[in-house]
């Protein structure tokens, strides 16, 4: 198996850029995930929201947890759990509107923490896509344009916790999925595994590294690029040892965003016999019906998309 791919964001500085622009596009290309170092975010800002995160999930979420557990006897199962997922969280939305002063529990330092940490994974999101953009031969912009509606681009943070498992093989921390949004950021816990994606029939292992962030592409840059990148399945592996931190960053589309392939692209790409062009649609209609069904296949879910744009009378109906 080809080693994960590693991109120094520092070398499109230099002489290395070409070579750098290339391993972006091969990680696009052929792993939907890639993890980058020498990002420009700050390690000394990424330790404090570590720091802080690991603290507010001791303080405020483990004991809730706990009796999450206690409840639904999760320590005794004999089966496969297959309707939850061994984790702890909560949401930041940030754009276009921040929820960041209702959510309860979070002491004023750590919300102008990760209100910061957001201001630059925003600023990194888009500096990535206009990445894409040159690879894929489109304008400058163009990633940022489709994505924003009449409001601006959506964008949000999952903290997640996924303390020690004592039946790993019956309970995943999260079930396999695709992202349904467009470019995601992970800021993942460097000592403790757990996050894998599905290349080539296997289940490979997203390395921990210190103060990288863990990149991957949602379903609607599969959209947009016509199929040329990809989503991936991927899902985290709960552990018997050890609590794993994973702070996901989604940039994704405005609620009314278009989406549909870059004409661009669609020009560009050779048809197949019996290829499927894929769907336009409206971004909250897609999220939808993501929410009832996320842990499955993302091909039904286009399926239903084009079936909407040939019937836009057709209702939306989803079944979990």
């Amino acid at each position: 198996m080809e080693s994960f791919p590693v991109i120094n964001i520092e070398n499109l500085n230099g002489e290395e850029r070409a070579i750098t622009m290339d391993k972006i596009k091969d990680a696009c290309e052929n792993w939907g995930f890639f993890e980058l170092v020498n990002h420009g975010i700050p390690p000394e800002l990424m330790d404090t929201v570590e720091r802080m995160t690991k603290g507010h999930y001791k303080k405020c979420m483990e004991q809730r947890f706990r009796e999450l557990v206690a409840s639904k006897g999760l320590e005794y199962v004999e089966t496969e759990v297959h309707d939850l997922d061994w984790e702890s969280t909560f949401h930041l939305k940030h754009l276009p509107v921040s929820n960041i002063y209702q959510i309860p529990d979070l002491d004023d330092d750590y919300r102008k923490v990760m209100k910061e940490f957001a201001v630059k994974l925003e600023k990194l999101a888009e500096e990535l896509m206009d990445l894409l953009c040159e690879n894929l031969g489109l304008e400058k912009g163009y990633l940022k344009k489709a994505f924003h509606g009449s409001k601006g681009p959506n964008f949000g943070t999952k903290v997640s916790n996924y303390p020690p498992c004592p039946k790993p093989d019956l309970i995943k921390g999260l079930r396999a999925h695709t992202d349904a949004g467009g470019i995601v950021l992970l800021f993942q816990d460097d000592k403790v595994s757990g996050l894998q994606l599905l290349k080539d029939s296997q289940w490979v292992d997203v390395p921990p590294m210190r103060h990288s962030i863990v990149v991957n592409l949602g379903d609607q840059i599969e959209v947009i690029t016509n199929g040329k990148y990809k989503s991936v399945l991927h899902r985290v592996v709960a552990q018997t040892d050890g609590n794993r931190m994973s702070i996901a960053s989604f940039y994704n589309p405005g609620s009314d965003a278009m989406i549909h392939p870059a004409p661009a692209l669609v020009e560009s790409k050779p048809k197949e016999a019996g290829e499927a062009a894929y769907p336009k649609f409206v971004f909250e209609d897609y999220m939808k019906l993501y929410a009832a069904l996320k842990f499955q296949a993302k091909e039904p879910r286009f399926q239903a998309m084009k079936a909407m744009e040939s019937s836009p009378s057709l209702e939306l109906i989803a079944t979990a």
